[in-house]
């Protein structure tokens, strides 16, 4: 199992090269030599699985595709807390010199998208950003609505394990998206028990959300972005999408239509094609 050591945190991480796409041609030796890299990064508490949509489509597409568990994840180290974005930022800088990657597309949801924006900010080794139903955090952010809020964080105390993780999931995807689909939620919550991060990580990596705020250092951004967002998120509104695109210099901006926060999951197709054009483009 592979493993980037970032003092001394273990994080853990995987690759899918082109060659182990069905349809890529010439050796996996030249071909990985020849792709650029991508790295996806998920959200706040979920473990790599959440990318499952994404890294066979981008691999497809002739990248090498990097997936790893934030620290307090899955089946990396889960350090004593608090933790904050820089310090999960430098935990994909330690992947990324793992996997031997001078420069690579940073692909990031939620949380992810907040240390996609910090990674931008502090290392040099982005090629472009992808920033999925984000924020760059601060006073200026529109918040978590309150509704939302009281679901997420008020379990009904008969609930069992897979029921609360159900309970807190509802807001983050449509509701017709819910009530059409309930073998692949199941599957969901299987995934979650299996790879997401413990009650006391998930706080850990929430203190940092909490504390970050990019907004005065979004100009310094350097490197071309696409800022994507689905109209009807109910955990972070779009208009956080409206307040990242403003202040990037180079950004481009999607609306996905009746779009959840899991809009890349709802909407995978659209969004993976959307997300290979931009990633084409730079």
């Amino acid at each position: 199992m592979p493993y980037a050591d970032n003092d001394g945190v273990s994080l853990y991480y995987e690759t899918t090269d082109p060659a182990d796409s069905p349809d890529s041609d010439g050796s996996q030796e030249e071909r990985g030599r020849d792709a650029e890299t991508v790295a996806l990064v998920e959200g706040l508490g979920y473990g790599r699985w959440m990318w499952r949509w994404q890294r066979d489509r981008l691999a497809a597409e002739g990248y090498q595709v990097v997936v790893w568990d934030n620290r307090g994840t899955g089946d990396s180290d889960e350090p004593d807390g608090p933790y904050t974005v820089e310090e999960m930022a430098s935990d994909l800088d330690a992947v990324l010199e793992a996997v031997g990657a001078e420069r690579a597309h940073v692909v990031g949801a939620s949380m992810g998208g907040m240390i996609a924006q910090q990674y931008a900010l502090d290392y040099d080794r982005a090629a472009s950003l992808g920033l999925l139903c984000t924020s760059h955090g601060g006073d200026e952010a529109v918040e978590i609505p309150e509704e939302t809020q009281a679901r997420m964080f008020s379990v009904p105390e008969d609930a069992d394990e897979r029921e609360a993780i159900r309970h807190k999931m509802k807001p983050a995807m449509t509701d017709a998206f819910w009530e059409e689909n309930d073998d692949l939620i199941s599957d969901i919550v299987d995934w979650r028990l299996a790879g997401d991060a413990s009650d006391a990580a998930r706080d850990a990596q929430a203190a940092g959300v909490v504390a970050f705020d990019s907004s005065d250092r979004l100009g310094d951004v350097d490197v071309p972005a696409l800022v994507a967002h689905g109209t009807d998120d109910r955990v972070l509104p779009v208009e956080n999408a409206d307040l990242l695109y403003e202040r990037l210099p180079s950004a481009e901006l999607a609306r996905f239509e009746g779009g959840s926060h899991l809009f890349f999951i709802e909407q995978a197709e659209t969004v993976n094609d959307r997300l290979a054009e931009f990633l084409a483009d730079v």
